[in-house]
């Protein structure tokens, strides 16, 4: 389905095109923050760590990624 119109979507194409590299890394890093938070304000409270960043990537990746890979990834514990 598309509802945007051609003239939006060339002025948006276009915008994208002026963009340097860094601009548009900065501009999908932005979205997918936002995304993020929106997942994570949609959960319950009193979830664990580990519960809450699987609900998190289980939304995000559901469909792309293998069960284990989203396991793994709530039970990461980063070393410093």
């Amino acid at each position: 389905m598309n509802d945007t119109s051609s003239a939006t979507c060339k002025v948006v194409v276009n915008r994208y095109r002026a963009m340097t590299p860094a601009e548009r890394c900065s501009a999908a890093s932005s979205l997918f923050e936002t995304a993020r938070r929106i997942v994570e304000s949609s959960l319950p409270a009193g979830l664990t760590v580990e519960q809450r960043r699987l609900a998190v990537v289980s939304r995000l990746y559901r469909d792309e990624l293998p069960e284990a890979a989203l396991v793994a990834h709530a039970k990461y514990v980063r070393v410093r």
